[in-house]
């Protein structure tokens, strides 16, 4: 439900009386859905998040913290018998929902559009489908030989002006000298190398992923602020990438000895499409796919073009195509334009339609305008964001229902939101936009423990949790 906390009698009065619609309008909506709401016991935030991936062999290689775990998807398929078919992730991220639907003998296919997330998922199915034993045993070669030490030869570390001085100069040269060494290697080594090298950028860097950006590590020259972060560790390159060769290998043999124990079981395949989900779902068939698992970026201005700088930057990403890219990504940014979304799809009629009559979506939306105009808010962006990120993935929800089978289960994991004091109940929006486009919902899974908002948000209005859920949609 949508909560306000008072900062003040004047501030709290003055909210009350333009919030005063919204709140009524969340009333509403809460008592249409009000038994489809489950408090999931089961469900823990490790369970929705990345954490339960961090001891899960193959999963925890790259840390992707956007990612839910495999004991998630797992749990969705067996609870609900999806033994068999196809399934379908269009936000696929790192992977996750894809490779877990195959190892239980589903089909997958996938839309990623940041090149990490592509790269990802591209050297696990390299390593699953086509690493051989000699390959294996010349990423061993590599782990114990350290051959780059003793290369000539570099390549040109790419940057982007983001990610200038992220390294100390000696693990520049070795990250120099490793990916000119990886070229006299066959491709499907090569992957795995840079792979693997993708994987410890962060670790030997002045960097940390902090939510919205990057935060920088004091002894780089570009600490800001009035308390200097510093760095847990910033680990040595051979370390680094040695640990990481090291559990590849590790279970790389792992996963071919079940395989040998388990050869009756079929591996589905996986499919990736690379590019942005409002582009590829228009062109996949209908009436395809018997499971859709996804967890879409959350409304809450990450912008992941910068938390992944340093990677996309390794893997060649020019200026240019990072501006692209935080363009084509949803709307979750305050640096995204509104898109045009009848020039990508003249079908979408319809969803925009359904979003222009949801009247809580309306209601915040005019809230947030009106706070715009009084110079409330912390960045005028804000509004074109919320009504972007809506308005998209109601066009999304209709390309879900249209290429799932009648009948079939689509999973959503969201977080609700909290901007200018008011908490947004993306869950209800969201249900509300399935029920129109070709869905029964069937649950709101919520997370026994709500999770708060940020600390800029709790010192002007207070703490007041947010519901995180799965939603689960079936079509009809």
């Amino acid at each position: 439900m949508l909560r306000l906390e008072e900062k003040s009698k004047e501030n709290h009065f003055e909210h009350s009386d333009y919030l005063k619609e919204c709140e009524l309008l969340d009333c509403q909506l809460f008592r249409h859905f009000e038994d489809k709401f489950l408090v999931h016991p089961s469900l823990s935030r490790q369970l929705v998040s990345f954490q339960a991936n961090k001891n899960e062999a193959s999963y925890r290689w790259y840390k992707f913290k956007e990612a839910f775990s495999a004991s998630l998807v797992h749990h969705f398929l067996s609870h609900n018998e999806i033994l068999s078919g196809k399934l379908l992730d269009p936000f696929a991220g790192s992977g996750t929902a894809l490779f877990a639907a195959s190892s239980v003998g589903l089909d997958a296919d996938g839309i990623e559009l940041l090149p990490i997330g592509q790269e990802i998922i591209e050297a696990r199915n390299c390593s699953e489908k086509s690493f051989t034993k000699d390959d294996f045993f010349t990423l061993k070669r590599w782990y114990h030989e350290k051959p780059w030490n003793k290369s000539p030869g570099k390549i040109l570390l790419p940057i982007l002006r983001i990610t200038e001085g992220a390294y100390p100069p000696e693990t520049v040269e070795a990250i120099e000298r490793y990916m000119k060494c990886w070229e006299l290697e066959n491709p499907s080594v090569q992957l795995i190398l840079k792979f693997a090298l993708l994987c410890v950028v962060e670790s030997v860097s002045y960097t940390s992923k902090d939510g919205q950006y990057l935060r920088w590590d004091y002894r780089s020259g570009k600490g800001f602020g009035l308390r200097p972060f510093k760095k847990k560790h910033i680990l040595n390159f051979d370390q680094a990438i040695c640990m990481k060769l090291n559990e590849i290998l590790v279970d790389l043999e792992s996963d071919k000895a079940k395989m040998l124990w388990d050869n009756k079981k079929r591996k589905g395949s996986i499919i990736l499409f690379k590019g942005s989900c409002l582009e590829k779902m228009s062109s996949l068939p209908g009436n395809n796919y018997d499971v859709i698992i996804t967890s879409p970026p959350y409304c809450n201005r990450y912008d992941y073009t910068r938390t992944y700088a340093l990677e996309l930057a390794l893997l060649g990403i020019t200026e240019k195509e990072m501006i692209r890219l935080r363009q084509e990504m949803l709307s979750c940014t305050v640096e995204n334009r509104s898109k045009d979304l009848l020039s990508i799809n003249n079908n979408w009629k319809y969803p925009i339609e359904v979003a222009n009559q949801q009247r809580l979506l309306q209601s915040i939306i005019s809230y947030l305008e009106d706070q715009k105009n009084k110079g409330r808010l912390n960045n005028n962006g804000i509004p074109r964001m919320v009504k972007g990120y809506f308005y998209e993935m109601a066009c999304v929800i209709y390309e879900c229902s249209r290429v799932l089978k009648k009948d079939s289960l689509m999973f959503m994991v969201n977080d609700n939101v909290r901007y200018a004091g008011a908490s947004i109940s993306v869950d209800m929006i969201l249900s509300d936009f399935a029920e129109k486009l070709g869905f029964e919902v069937e649950n709101i899974l919520v997370l026994p423990n709500g999770k708060g908002n940020s600390s800029q948000q709790m010192g002007t209005h207070g703490r007041a949790p947010l519901r995180k859920c799965v939603y689960v949609w079936r079509k009809v």
